[in-house]
């Protein structure tokens, strides 16, 4: 059944069918491996991390090795990077942001793979789209030439058939190319700012800085009202004492 549909579709996509194919074949490839990696993504939680904001422990050495061994069991792409940043802890914290800046640069260089090819098949399917047409209304031109006779409706149905054919093949893979690129773009980019916050955090978590996980969050809005409180205690107590000098 499969063998009539292709030639059919040779047939009203012309000498541009393969080229056609293979950028659909492709680009159905590239989609595919892409929505895997966003599902495997989506589905590895990164639990640890909630636990380890909740408790706000310092980064002693024992804590250090207990995340790591628990890292050991995850596979997202946030728990390799604190793994890395865990096993450079000893060094200096601009060293431990430069290693962290060149494994970021690499994540994203991953989940944007494919992205580039999937634009440039969006960008070149309309292309051949309007190639058959120009391939087309040529044949057509040339069988009306070959005609003595008067134009019938069956001299035209050939050539406008695969003009009109092979721009909504075109446009067919384009659409989806183009939409998924840019759908995935945002994705990666989203998800590599994800992972630079929450490494920016643990980097500043290791320098003993115990509310550094929490930065971000609801947290550091209670901890400004807590300190302005205890300031403004502060003041009414030197008041106090001021009055019981005098």
């Amino acid at each position: 059944m499969s063998h009539p549909l292709y030639v059919q579709l040779t047939q009203q996509l012309g000498y541009l069918a393969w080229p056609l194919f293979i950028c659909a074949f492709l680009c159905l490839l590239i989609v595919l491996e892409r929505l895997a990696l966003v599902v495997s993504e989506l589905l590895k939680r990164d639990a640890w991390l909630t636990d380890l904001r909740q408790q706000s422990l310092s980064a002693t050495q024992v804590k250090r090795q207990q995340l790591i061994i628990s890292l050991s069991q995850g596979k997202s792409m946030l728990a390799r990077g604190t793994a890395l940043l865990l096993t450079h802890a000893e060094q200096h914290k601009t060293m431990r942001e430069e290693i962290i800046n060149l494994w970021l640069l690499k994540q994203k260089d991953k989940l944007q793979s494919g992205l580039r090819v999937l634009q440039i098949i969006g960008i070149i399917t309309p292309l051949l789209g309007l190639l058959g047409t120009v391939l087309g209304l040529i044949e057509m031109f040339d069988q009306l030439g070959l005609s003595d006779g008067p134009v019938t409706p069956s001299q035209l149905a050939t050539g406008l058939g695969l003009a009109m054919n092979t721009t909504a093949a075109g446009l067919i893979i384009a659409v989806p190319a183009i939409t998924m690129a840019h759908l995935l773009t945002l994705w990666a980019d989203q998800r590599c700012n994800k992972m630079a916050h929450a490494l920016n955090q643990l980097n500043l978590w290791l320098d003993g800085l115990d509310q550094a996980l929490n930065i971000g969050g609801d947290a550091p809005a209670t901890l400004s009202q807590t300190s302005t409180s205890a300031t403004q205690g502060n003041r009414a107590r030197s008041s106090c004492k001021v009055e019981v000098n005098e």
